[in-house]
């Protein structure tokens, strides 16, 4: 399972406007993901770690696709704040 994190278009911010918003405090907790995520990150940091052991580090300004059948669990390092799209 790859976690993709990389820097939006200018399209993807303007449709990540219309997403909801998440945000969280710092914390640690499990996850899974019975579709496909798509978020964009506006605040915060996070370490993701699959449960095969790969973690991954993403924060303020990237843009994050996760895959349909991903487990995982999200370490928040500075509270996180998201647009987010579940779905392709």
């Amino acid at each position: 399972m790859t976690i993709e994190i990389r820097k939006p278009s200018e399209e993807e911010i303007k449709m990540a406007e219309t997403w909801p918003t998440w945000t969280k405090e710092v914390s640690e907790f499990p996850w899974s993901y019975n579709e496909p995520e798509t978020c964009l990150i506006l605040k915060g940091k996070a370490e993701v770690t699959t449960k095969e052991g790969e973690t991954v580090s993403f924060g303020a300004g990237d843009f994050v696709i996760f895959p349909a059948g991903l487990e995982c669990t999200w370490k928040i390092i500075e509270p996180i704040e998201k647009k987010y799209k579940f779905g392709e």
